[in-house]
């Protein structure tokens, strides 16, 4: 029994509900900016601009890039991993199959993360950690399903799913395989390295697009929006989820991803004009409730699943 317990919420928690807010805005920019650009141009481009920006800030910061040499085959899997394969799964799987298959399927990636720090006893999965990702989860569910958007698993979508489940897979593997290293290596240095190897092959792939876009017809509102998502949804924003890694622990951290979506719902119905129904507005506080459930205090210890 927890016999008293009280929010014990940081500056790195705000920290996090920024970059769900941030990457929940990205949807409806990324959005409007693949209609002028190509997807592969777009995310070579993005993930170019995150790199060099990463760079810079790190020079400043630490006066120094490199990393040990019996660490780079981690850095450079992690790199392939959590953005090379990450970017292209998900590119060719949203194509292939509907956005509310994507969501919910995206929506796994705390269950995911939980079971691959478990297996690799990387961190301990406590009852309340369970009880938050589970009612997250459910909470999420709720906002698609109260869209009155159908799932719709079939034949032709079945590509396209399988290739969006590998999405929370490689998330999950770049997070927990992260964490250890985290011990050596500060959050900036360690986003910085992996996405500037893995944004190498990005822009190799993205090449043909590159050659093949038609830049005069880009919109600025589709460079403001490439903008935004390099500059803070990307650079920023994975900066603050390894803070976030750190810092309260990767299961924790990763309940902050489902926040992305009461996010992203919002800012549609605010900016698109979209509907919110009473069934996403209690799916949207159950993900709230989840956050609080794993970040209390209490004064007894808590047994280990």
């Amino acid at each position: 029994m927890i016999a008293s317990a009280k929010a014990r919420f940081s500056a790195v928690d705000v920290a996090l509900v920024i970059m769900s807010f941030v990457w929940g805005l990205n949807f409806t920019a990324v959005k409007g900016a693949i209609a002028d650009f190509q997807p592969l141009t777009f995310n070579a481009i993005r993930f170019g601009t995150s790199s060099l920006i990463l760079l810079s800030l790190l020079w400043l910061r630490e006066r120094n890039i490199s990393v040990r040499r019996k660490d780079l085959a981690r850095f450079v899997m992690l790199a392939i991993i959590g953005n090379t394969a990450y970017q292209l799964f998900f590119i060719n799987g949203i194509a292939l199959t509907t956005a509310t298959n994507s969501a919910l399927i995206l929506a796994t990636t705390p269950i995911f993360i939980i079971l691959f720090g478990a297996a690799l006893d990387v961190e301990k999965v406590t009852n309340r950690i369970i009880q938050g990702v589970i009612l997250s989860f459910l909470g999420v569910v709720m906002i698609i399903l109260g869209s009155g958007q159908t799932l719709a698993f079939t034949d032709q979508s079945l590509i396209g799913d399988l290739l969006i489940v590998a999405n929370p897979i490689c998330w999950s593997i770049y997070t927990v395989l992260s964490k250890p290293m985290l011990k050596e290596y500060s959050p900036l240095k360690l986003t910085t390295v992996t996405m500037v190897i893995g944004a190498v092959p990005l822009v190799l792939v993205a090449i043909p697009s590159l050659s093949t876009q038609n830049w005069s017809t880009i919109s600025a509102n589709s460079w403001l929006g490439l903008a935004f998502s390099a500059v803070f949804a990307i650079a920023i924003g994975y900066v603050i989820w390894y803070t976030g890694v750190s810092r309260i622990g990767s299961a924790r951290t990763s309940l902050y991803d489902n926040l992305v979506t009461v996010f992203a719902v919002t800012a549609a119905w605010i900016l698109l004009a979209e509907s919110m129904t009473v069934i996403q507005i209690a799916g949207a506080v159950l993900v709230f409730i989840s956050l609080y459930v794993v970040r209390r205090k209490s004064r007894h210890q808590e047994p280990k699943a």
